[in-house]
């Protein structure tokens, strides 16, 4: 195999990742749809604490460090920033990705339903 044919091999996949990538862009108008499931319990837009803490500006903060709010022992300790895909894994399965948070949800299964939440979480918590 000479190095342009590995060249355009590798063109070739990074266009089909493109456009598969861009065919499973996340859609911030249905992660509001998806929102709903966390408003009962989280503040988007105010920054007051509700059950839970605000989500308002929750894409770049640290862990268990809103200002007001009682987190769990293990909230704290976790000490990351929640990136997008801290998010993923945290919305996907709280009591996994953070054993000992005192959330009690479940999680969202589905990649999409997070992906959407977390392009929506994005968008409107600034």
């Amino acid at each position: 195999m000479t190095f342009s044919n590995v060249l355009l091999g590798s063109a070739a996949l990074l266009s089909i990742a493109g456009v598969s990538a861009s065919a499973n862009a996340a859609d911030a108008a249905h992660g509001k749809v998806v929102f709903a499931r966390c408003a009962a319990c989280h503040d988007l837009n105010t920054g007051r604490t509700v059950l839970g803490p605000s989500l308002k500006g929750i894409v770049g903060r640290k862990s268990g460090s809103m200002p007001g709010y009682s987190y769990s022992p293990a909230m704290v300790a976790k000490g990351i920033a929640w990136s997008p895909a801290n998010l993923d894994m945290f919305i996907a399965s709280p009591t996994k990705y953070v054993p000992g948070t005192r959330m009690p949800f479940a999680g969202i299964s589905d990649a999409k339903d997070r992906a959407d939440l977390i392009a929506y979480l994005e968008a409107a918590a600034h």
